[in-house]
C-alpha cells in the first residue's frame, strides 16, 4: 500500500508544476517573448521539449511521443515496486512523491501537447545557458538524487 506521505508529495510536486506551467505559459504569455524574472539568473522562456531532459534524445515522431509517455511511466511503477520491497524512510517516500508527481506532470504535458512545456532559464557568472527546464524536471532530479544518497542503507 502507498504511503500517504508518498501520495501527497506527488500531488503536490504535480500540482505546483502544472500550475506554474499554465500561469508562465497561458497567462503570463512567455511565448510572446522572454520574462526576465532576476536576469541572468532566472528568465522565463517559453520551450517545447520533444526529447527528455534538457532537450536531449528530440524526437518530433508521434512514436517517440508515445515511447518517453511509456517509459516515464515505468520508471514510476519501478520506483513504487522498489519502495515496496525495502523499508522506506519517510524522506525516501517523499523523494519518491517528488519524482513520481513531476515525472506524471511531464506526462500530462506529452498527453495534451505532444511536447513537455518548458519555461525556467538560468544562467550565471557569465555563461550563458541555452536550456530550458520546468518545476517538474526539478521535482524529478532532486527525487532521484534523494533516492540515491539516502536509501536508508547503512554503508558497509
Amino acid at each position: 500500500m502507498l504511503s500517504r506521505l508518498l501520495l501527497w508529495a506527488a500531488l503536490a510536486a504535480f500540482l505546483i508544476d502544472q500550475i506554474s506551467k499554465y500561469l508562465v505559459v497561458h497567462i503570463m504569455r512567455v511565448a510572446e517573448g522572454n520574462i526576465d524574472v532576476l536576469p541572468p539568473l532566472l528568465v522565463f522562456k517559453y520551450g517545447e521539449n520533444r526529447g527528455i531532459n534538457f532537450g536531449l534524445f528530440q524526437g518530433n515522431s508521434e512514436a517517440a511521443r508515445w515511447v518517453l509517455i511509456g517509459i516515464s511511466l515505468a520508471i514510476c511503477v519501478a520506483v513504487l515496486i522498489w519502495l515496496r520491497r525495502s523499508t522506506p524512510t519517510r524522506f525516501m517516500q517523499i523523494c519518491a512523491g517528488l519524482l513520481i508527481g513531476g515525472a506524471l506532470g511531464n506526462v500530462v504535458d506529452r498527453v495534451l501537447y505532444g511536447y513537455v512545456l518548458d519555461f525556467l532559464n538560468m544562467s550565471c557568472c557569465g555563461i550563458n545557458n541555452p536550456f530550458v527546464f520546468n518545476l517538474a524536471d526539478v521535482f524529478i532530479f532532486a527525487g532521484a538524487i534523494g533516492l540515491v544518497l539516502f536509501d536508508g542503507k547503512k554503508p558497509s
